[in-house]
């Protein structure tokens, strides 16, 4: 009898003790980021989180993530924390399926843009895990070869255009100044410069602004006598590559390409500059890409979720995805770190991202509520200058009668 007893106390104890375990599901991206995130939770999360009986498990979504999410959400099987990126918070946060984290979560240690960037209506909805903006990233040996400066901190819209104009001339034909890929994510950061901004008080956009038309006007003429090129004329997809062909001198990226460079051209010496100034506001433009983490509104475990979001923000966790090269850290203070008083190019480079979130006009990378088809008539426009099928005013004017049906649907 005492026998059985002590085992049943036993299975009761063992009993309490799984249900005292609380499991906080992660959904996020697949690709690299399962290995990035399960080092995180391995080395950060689990550690302090063990004397709380506190599991933690990261279920990445395959395939397009903004719909995957939208389903599981629906379904009301999300996970606890989610990534939440900054171009589709609009959506996301009409659904209700979003915490509002002021109260929750302490949102004073993080760059002030970022903040912003997940923050409708008053509320903050997210906490940027990372984020990188936009650089002038230039081959160095190109610069060297035409005895030309390299671009630097202080140049205008014109120093840039007078620098690359130099660069061909000197170097001919088979050499082109600076990629310009026909599309909004690159582009708008001159948009942004001119202090253009992407909707009007009624949510509409004005494409025939006069400021959108100046950035316009100079982002398609760096393609005259091909000083500019897209990434489809060096049988490229995107500008990073076009660095890598070593014929492109200038290439409009984040941090993204440093890795990007070392793996596909290790012998390309690179420089990195922050963005040129607008000549009549003196201000850069610039896209924050970011993705924050999220607490799901209808999770049963919403303290928990809160003590591990909290984790992955911590210092700890962002000096250590800094050291690794992984990606740019949110929070301000980390502007101080040992790691951007680095020389070697890839430290600089995200010195510079890192800077680029506060200087100028910086918007966060996103479509607004109308998804990312809103676009659509800018690039066509882009790409039908760059490719010398139409004048800017023509291509300008048929993407605002675009832009025009698309809002008024």
């Amino acid at each position: 009898m005492k026998i059985q007893n002590a085992l049943l106390l036993s299975l009761a104890v063992l009993a309490s003790s799984a249900a005292a375990q609380t499991t906080i599901k992660i959904n996020g991206y697949g690709g690299t980021d399962p290995a990035v995130v399960g080092d995180l939770i391995n080395k950060f999360v689990k550690p302090a989180l063990a004397k709380d009986k506190i599991t933690v498990v990261y279920e990445p979504l395959q395939g397009d993530y903004n719909k995957s999410l939208t389903t599981l959400l629906a379904a009301g099987n999300a996970g606890d924390v989610f990534y939440l990126p900054a171009e589709t918070l609009s959506g996301f946060v009409a659904t209700g399926k979003v915490l509002p984290l002021n109260g929750v979560v302490n949102t004073t240690p993080y760059i002030k843009s970022l903040n912003t960037a997940f923050t409708q209506n008053g509320r903050v909805y997210g906490i940027a895990k990372d984020f990188n903006t936009l650089t002038l990233v230039y081959n160095k040996d190109l610069f060297d070869e035409a005895k030309v400066a390299y671009p630097d901190n202080n140049d205008t819209w014109t120093d840039l255009q007078t620098k690359l104009t130099t660069l061909k001339k000197n170097l001919g034909n088979e050499y082109y100044g600076i990629c310009l890929q026909p599309n909004f994510d690159r582009f708008g950061a001159f948009a942004y410069a001119t202090g253009w901004n992407q909707f009007d008080s009624k949510g509409k956009t004005n494409l025939a602004d006069a400021r959108f038309a100046e950035a316009f006007n100079f982002y398609t003429g760096l393609a005259k006598n091909k000083v500019g090129i897209t990434p489809s004329e060096v049988s490229e997809g995107w500008t990073g590559g076009c660095l890598k062909t070593g014929k492109v001198a200038v290439a409009i990226e984040g941090g993204w390409v440093v890795n990007f460079l070392r793996d596909n051209a290790p012998n390309l010496k690179f420089g990195t500059a922050l963005m040129p100034k607008n000549n009549k506001t003196a201000k850069r433009g610039n896209f924050l890409y970011t993705v924050g983490w999220a607490i799901n509104s209808g999770t049963k475990n919403k303290s928990a979720a809160t003590k591990v979001l909290n984790i992955l923000t911590s210092p700890a966790v962002q000096q250590y995805v800094l050291e690794q090269g992984l990606a740019i850290p949110s929070r301000t203070a980390l502007g101080d770190n040992a790691y951007f008083k680095k020389t070697d190019a890839g430290a600089v480079n995200s010195r510079l991202v890192f800077q680029g979130a506060s200087d100028g006009n910086v918007k966060s990378f996103s479509f607004g509520p109308q998804g990312p088809d809103w676009s659509k008539p800018i690039n066509d426009a882009l790409a039908a200058v760059l490719s010398g099928q139409k004048s800017s005013a023509d291509a300008l004017k048929k993407a605002q009668q675009d832009m025009n049906t698309f809002q008024n649907r």
